[in-house]
């Protein structure tokens, strides 16, 4: 009898264990879902708050509200100019992978390249590039061209060195018994070097859609007539600190968009590796 009682007690310990880990795992699956957006309504909301409160002007320091009002009457505004900076973010991103990725794999694949190329590379890298931008005015003119070569020039070095890391991650104890099975060259890379590496290369592509956008605002502040990046300076030289704080909020927003889309991609292509904590 008391064997019995000992043993309904355990598992009666054993549910209630369970149960309260399961609550565990929901509170925490809600809140890693949710932690971004709480972040966002903390911060915004004591924006809200705090502006009036401290008494500082609309002029200078407009609140969130006003800038979401501000977004909202003037969208047709922002949308004409919203799909010339997308036009130039995406085709100087495509051309960072397009060019990135290859040079990756040469890099790779031949030691003589490496050390060929790498110092240029760097050396490329470390220039600002809003010193370039008047430059690229003068030799491309005030169309498309400059802004996109902007936005692939700033782009395309996280893709390269990405890639090269994750091509270079692999264990070389896989690549030898791949090889020991009969694979080739093409058939290792497809198999087993791209997949490996493609966490690595998303995330690449995460750090270069995002400095696409910053890259192509930069060659519109220099020389453009449409785009977000020439919008906020006509804001700017108006005095419009609203407009001017719509068309920041409305560039972020254009940046996360683009970061969820790389990261959409990622999840239905690549595999996702456990994080060590």
């Amino acid at each position: 009898m008391a064997s019995a009682d000992i043993v309904s007690a355990g598992e009666a310990r054993r549910k209630q264990g369970k149960s309260m880990s399961g609550k565990k795992r929901a509170r925490g699956s809600w809140l890693d879902r949710y932690s971004a957006l709480i972040v966002a309504v903390v911060l915004i909301g004591a924006w809200q708050i705090l502006v009036p409160l401290s008494g500082i002007s609309a002029f200078v320091l407009p609140t969130p509200l006003a800038i979401a009002e501000r977004i909202v009457k003037d969208l047709p505004l922002l949308s004409t100019h919203i799909y010339v900076t997308l036009f130039e973010v995406i085709f100087g991103f495509t051309f960072g992978v397009l060019i990135g990725v290859p040079l990756a794999l040469a890099i790779f694949y031949s030691k003589a390249f490496e050390r060929a190329i790498y110092p240029i590379l760097v050396g490329l890298q470390t220039v600002p590039k809003v010193s370039l931008a008047p430059i690229l005015v003068l030799y491309l003119g005030y169309g498309w061209a400059p802004k996109i070569v902007l936005a692939f020039l700033i782009s395309f070095f996280p893709i390269v060195i990405s890639t090269v890391v994750g091509l270079q991650s692999l264990d070389k104890n896989l690549v030898n018994l791949v090889r020991s099975m009969g694979a080739n060259e093409w058939q290792t890379f497809f198999k087993l070097r791209l997949p490996a590496a493609l966490p690595n290369i998303f995330g690449g592509f995460k750090v270069a859609i995002s400095l696409a956008v910053i890259g192509a605002v930069i060659g519109e502040y220099v020389a453009a007539e449409r785009g977000l990046g020439y919008l906020q300076l006509q804001a700017n030289s108006m005095f419009d600190t609203t407009l001017n704080f719509a068309t920041v909020v409305t560039i972020s927003a254009l940046g996360v968009m683009l970061y969820f889309i790389i990261d959409v991609i990622e999840s239905r292509v690549s595999h996702k590796r456990d994080v060590a904590k």
